[in-house]
C-alpha cells in the first residue's frame, strides 16, 4: 500500500514553514507556531503549550528559551502554582505574533476559498483520527 496522507502532510506541512521563513526570517516554524498560538490564545501555561502542540517537553523548553533569549515571550511564576510557568508575549513578540499570524491567516484564507464547509468538515476529521492514531502508538 502507498502512503496517501503521510507524505502529502509532511509535504503541506514543510511548504508551511519554507511560507513562514519567507515572511518572517529568523523564525523557526516552531517558534512562529507558538507566537501565532499566544496571539490567538493570550498566555498560556508550559503544558497548555505542550498540549496544543504535542512537542517533547525538552524540545518546548528549547523553543520556549529562543524565544525568550529574542525578547519575544516572558516566563513568569503561575499565581495559582508556583511550580508552573505562563507564557505571554512581550510587545516586540505582539508584533512579531500579529504579523506571523496575519501571514498564516492569509495563506489559510487563500485555500479555504476554493473549498466548501464540507471539504473542511472532512479534512478536519481525518486530521483529528490521523492524530488520535499516532497518539495511541503502534498497538497493532
Amino acid at each position: 500500500m502507498h502512503l496517501r496522507l503521510i507524505f502529502g502532510i509532511h509535504r503541506a506541512t514543510h511548504q508551511i514553514g519554507l511560507f513562514i521563513q519567507r515572511g518572517a526570517p529568523g523564525l523557526t516554524q516552531a517558534e512562529a507556531h507558538i507566537l501565532c498560538h499566544l496571539h490567538e490564545s493570550g498566555a498560556a501555561s508550559v503544558a497548555a503549550l505542550h498540549e496544543a502542540f504535542a512537542h517533547r517537553r525538552s524540545t518546548l523548553t528549547s523553543v520556549l528559551d529562543r524565544l525568550a533569549a529574542a525578547a519575544l515571550i516572558v516566563r513568569e511564576s503561575s499565581q495559582t502554582d508556583r511550580r508552573s510557568f505562563i507564557i505571554s508575549l512581550t510587545p516586540s513578540g505582539k508584533k512579531k505574533a500579529a504579523k506571523i499570524h496575519r501571514l498564516l491567516e492569509s495563506l489559510e484564507g487563500r485555500v479555504l476559498q476554493s473549498s466548501t464547509p464540507r471539504k473542511l468538515e472532512m479534512v478536519t476529521e481525518l486530521l483529528q483520527q490521523l492524530e488520535q492514531q499516532a497518539s495511541e502508538g503502534t498497538k497493532r
